[in-house]
């Protein structure tokens, strides 16, 4: 069934003594509102709620008309949740704690727990208690002080729920009182110009309630019955902080950022709720650990009561307002609690109920109170041993994935370095190639033909023209060693055939020697090109020749473009293989990663296998527990068949002591007749003697 979450706002007491000078806060019944000085309201800025608590409210009010019935329920089997809302210094941690005189909603809810327990005889009872806290987004354990940075895990068996949160088996309030006070002393606290003992954490007090109706017609328990399962959380957040007010800095300033942004984040998530169902969108619960553990609480399965606490100053005005509309858009968020019953062996009270059955039917008439105890150490025993296995478990779970992770990372590693490594003979491959096809147009020195194809140095092409007449001054080559028949030629060139016709020999000069090395290609073609213009008439030859220059500058420019692509490859290369000596290192890396996450693997087993050898004896001692029960409750029978056998015979005696009193009495009643007889006669014969003389 749906239902408005129950929404009350608490004054608390001014501590200013000045009196307001432009605005206060009235309250009127249920509804609290902004008033002017001469008691005119202020348009806009009148709220109301469930309940409005003045300032002369005490606690033990507040406990009965907000929270009351949600700790009921509670017991009843539905999940509940009651928090404090406000600014810093407003009263929250007064309103959930209390003090010694006025204790607060946490007090009074645990004592009203147990109380109605009392009250429910056809049902069993199992109470667990925890008690985490919220330090910088950080979930700490306030029972355990080790325990710390705790993970949220969510699963369907379990709900959302925080893994290795230690928890304790209670079964009386005053354990609880006592655990509150020790958590309390680890919970973190600081002094701001607000207040002097400001909480710098959220806290989160959580009761599990587990309940199962005993059968009435036999003492064993059915393990097919249902099982109720609630939730009672019980919250203290901490105050929302300006830092021109606190003065915080350094540490508080970090604590203040942390409180504000979890505070924000609950207020998003009380906006996105109070649009209804068909206008929300998503929920950011994830977006703070406080949210994602009241997920259930604020818009889920259970009953929730909100407190907002708001401090009556002229100069908190802003917060004030910002409170009062948290606590209307709160107002407006619907939830459907039910009672959660289970039918498996999830619930703790079923795993242990098969275990402590025989003990219990052997408390009856015996010495309750100690094997009462003695039944609770064995619970918070097994309970902590529980919690160890399961943690023992998500932690194997987690190195199981860690490993699959590393491994994959280690493949892909691998394959990265077997590409790169093709990548890199690949490009050296190109590279040679590159080099091959460059080699000839260096080594192109001296003027050839035209084509620029792979001869030896200082190679010359002859090749005999039908149509020309040999000249008188012809440029000859300095050995016939160096000229290349027309057959090899062909042969190397596949096929290409250099027509030397249209060349002129150089009039006047008998011997042509070829310019030295260290001339350019362009420069030597340039120097002939001049030669050959002095004498040169023919235009189609100057025309021919101009081609051949640009011919030849194209040339020269593809090889200063292949030159600085292969520089380029060449850094490629050695980047690469930079990248393969780190990809190698990584992998070392990984490979000693692996081989210490083998190692711990191997003690995160040993020391489940010891927990499990743990349990093992924990058992045995179970039940030689059980057997030492059996043989004292025997002895037990036997001493009181020997004392009834005793108070048989202290009966018998006491009656015939009965009847020897009462023939002790016939007998001295007639030995004193008979002593009254024997004195009268002796005086009636000294009275007959008198007379004789």
């Amino acid at each position: 069934m749906a239902e408005k979450i129950c929404v009350a706002v608490r004054v608390r007491p001014s501590i200013s003594e000045e009196s307001p000078s432009g605005t206060f806060w009235k309250i009127e019944d249920n509804r609290i509102s902004l008033h002017k000085l001469h008691g005119t309201p202020i348009s806009g800025l009148s709220y109301a709620f469930d309940h409005v608590f003045d300032e002369s409210c005490s606690n033990s009010k507040v406990y009965e008309l907000l929270t009351k019935d949600v700790i009921h329920a509670a017991v009843d089997g539905f999940n509940g949740t009651a928090f404090a809302y406000g600014q810093t210094s407003s009263g929250k941690t007064f309103t959930m704690n209390g003090s010694l005189n006025d204790p607060g909603i946490i007090h009074r809810a645990v004592n009203d727990v147990f109380q109605k327990i009392q009250m429910i005889s056809d049902r069993e009872f199992l109470i667990r208690v925890s008690y985490m806290e919220i330090y910088n987004e950080e979930i700490n354990d306030l029972f355990a002080v080790e325990n710390q940075k705790l993970p949220i895990h969510e699963s369907l068996e379990r709900g959302i729920f925080v893994a290795g949160l230690r928890e304790e088996i209670v079964n009386n309030a005053e354990q609880v009182i006592k655990l509150l006070e020790s958590g309390e002393v680890n919970r973190h606290f600081g002094e701001t110009n607000m207040n002097a003992r400001s909480s710098r954490s959220h806290t989160i007090f959580r009761m599990v309630i587990e309940s199962k109706g005993i059968d009435t017609g036999s003492s064993d328990y059915s393990s097919s019955d249902a099982i109720r399962v609630s939730v009672l959380n019980l919250v203290d957040l901490a105050g929302s902080e300006r830092i021109a007010k606190t003065g915080a800095g350094g540490v508080r300033l970090k604590e203040g950022k942390y409180i504000n942004k979890s505070l924000m984040v609950l207020g998003n998530v009380i906006n996105k709720l109070s649009n209804g169902a068909k206008q929300r969108a998503h929920i950011p619960y994830r977006d703070s650990k406080l949210t994602r553990i009241l997920q259930t609480a604020l818009g889920g399965n259970a009953k929730t009561s909100i407190i907002c606490t708001v401090a009556p100053e002229e100069v908190h005005i802003e917060e004030t307002k910002g409170t009062l509309q948290f606590a209307s858009r709160a107002k407006r968020i619907t939830n459907c609690a039910q009672v959660n019953e289970i039918l498996t062996d999830a619930a703790l009270l079923k795993r242990q109920q098969l275990e402590i059955e025989d003990l219990r039917r052997k408390l009856q008439g015996s010495r309750s109170e100690v094997l009462e105890q003695e039944i609770l150490k064995l619970r918070n025993d097994m309970l902590k041993y529980e919690l160890e296995r399961e943690k023992l478990e998500m932690e194997l779970e987690e190195e199981r994935r860690s490993h699959k992770e590393r491994e994959q990372h280690i493949r892909d590693q691998q394959l990265k370095i077997k590409n790169l490594s093709s990548l890199v003979s690949d490009g050296n491959r190109s590279s040679s190639q590159d080099s091959m096809k460059e080699s000839p147009k260096d080594e192109c020195n001296d003027f050839k033909t035209p084509c620029f194809k792979e001869t030896s140095n200082n190679a010359f092409v002859a090749k005999r023209s039908n149509y020309s007449e040999l000249p008188d001054f012809s440029p000859l080559p300095d050995s016939f060693s160096n000229v290349a028949d027309e057959d090899t030629w062909f042969k190397m060139n596949k096929g290409y055939i250099a027509d030397l016709d249209s060349l002129q020999t150089t009039p006047a000069r008998k011997v042509q020697s070829f310019p030295p090395q260290d001339i350019t290609p362009l420069h030597k073609f340039n120097l002939l090109y001049e030669l050959h213009c002095q004498d040169c008439s023919n235009d189609n030859y100057k025309l021919e020749l101009q081609n051949l220059k640009t011919q030849l500058e194209l040339v020269i420019k593809e090889k200063d473009e292949l030159q600085r692509k292969h520089e380029e490859e060449v850094q490629i290369n050695r980047r690469l293989m930079g990248e393969i000596s780190e990809l190698k290192q990584e992998l070392d890396l990984s490979n000693n990663s692996l081989e210490s996450s083998a190692q711990r693997y191997g003690n995160l087993e040993r020391e489940f296998q010891k927990l499990k050898d743990e349990r093992d004896s924990l058992l045995q001692t179970v039940s030689e527990s059980s057997k030492n029960i059996t043989f004292l409750t025997d002895q037990k029978e036997n001493i009181l068949k020997d004392l009834n056998c005793e108070v048989q015979r202290r009966k018998d005696l006491e009656a015939e002591i009965k009847q020897f009193s009462v023939a002790f009495a016939s007998r001295q009643r007639s030995l004193a007749s008979i002593h009254g007889e024997f004195k009268s006669k002796i005086e009636k014969l000294r009275a007959e003697k008198l007379v004789r003389y």
